[in-house]
């Protein structure tokens, strides 16, 4: 054996070895610690190219989006789909206009308490009125609220309403109601009236008259009847048959003088100015023809009623 070993094992004592433990990173708080903290200010590589204030996506800078809006070929498609909606609002104004004359309605429903007022006394009372002609301005005719003579779709409109709410009455009344025939009864008022509009056109142009009478006029015109036709069913409703008769009879004659005077200033009017004589052919056809229009008003009058008064 060695000496120098046995001395080393007889006499000098072995110190005892120390564990060495691995250096913790400077920036681990804690060396047992499994993973990084990335929620450090001097880990947030990946965090710091976020933006700062977008849900995690990077926003959109300024320098770009200004140029996009600066690109001539977003500012020409731009500029292209304004004018197709501009064109497309112009071509819906113009058929809607074709064929339902908003504009011109309009003038038709101007109307207020006192004009309705008078024009129910003058269909009426026609008798009592003088001044017949629609006053003009600037050309064009004023509104109806500030002319008696001039037509109206309120009254007409109102009135055919009316008229059908007074024939349920009567028909409930009499124990023969049912929505049939209320609406038998409505849609062959309506029936007449289309029937005497395209009968009094196509009058006018087999006669050739030159008027300014639109198809609207001819419609407020005869709805002006059922004015009369409301006064005498609710007569008939009170006083019987007596007085369904005195006052249809009443309105009959009253509805045809104001058709007399209020056409023969549309149509013979027309004759007038355009130099044909009074006793001529043509003019007295346009006369036949007033008068025709004017006799069938007391006639519908009678044969949309009579049923409804027992």
């Amino acid at each position: 054996m060695n000496p120098a070993g046995l001395a080393a094992a007889a006499g000098t004592p072995r110190l005892p070895s120390k564990r060495r433990t691995p250096a913790s990173p400077p920036d681990m708080a804690d060396p047992h610690q499994l993973f990084d903290d990335t929620s450090s200010a001097q880990n947030r590589g990946y965090g710091a190219q976020r933006a700062p204030g977008g849900l995690g996506y990077p926003n959109t800078s300024a320098s770009a989006q200004a140029a996009f809006l600066a690109d001539p070929v977003s500012n020409m498609a731009m500029a292209y789909g304004s004018s197709l909606a501009a064109q497309g609002k112009e071509l819906v104004d113009k058929n809607i206009d074709r064929f339902i004359p908003v504009t011109k309605l309009k003038y038709y429903f101007a109307v207020d308490t006192v004009y309705v007022g008078k024009k129910l006394g003058l269909l009426v009372f026609p008798y009592l009125h003088q001044d017949w002609e629609v006053q003009y301005q600037q050309d064009t005719p004023v509104a109806p609220r500030f002319d008696v003579n001039a037509p109206d779709l309120y009254i007409p409109a109102m009135a055919f309403i009316t008229y059908i709410l007074v024939a349920g009455l009567a028909l409930g009344t009499q124990d023969r109601f049912s929505p049939d025939l209320l609406g038998l009864q409505a849609s062959s008022a309506l029936a007449w009236l289309a029937l005497e509009v395209l009968a009094i056109l196509l009058s006018l142009y087999l006669v050739t008259v030159n008027t300014d009478l639109t198809t609207i006029d001819l419609v407020a015109f005869l709805g002006y009847k059922y004015v009369g036709m409301i006064g005498g069913v609710l007569m008939g409703l009170l006083f019987g048959k007596t007085g369904y008769y005195l006052v249809l009879g009443w309105c009959c004659v009253s509805i045809f003088v104001f058709m007399i005077r209020t056409l023969r200033l549309k149509i013979l009017a027309e004759a007038a100015a355009e130099g044909v004589p009074v006793r001529g052919a043509r003019n007295q056809l346009r006369m036949y023809l007033t008068m025709a229009v004017a006799a069938a008003q007391p006639l519908l009058m009678y044969w949309l009623t009579f049923h409804l008064v027992r």
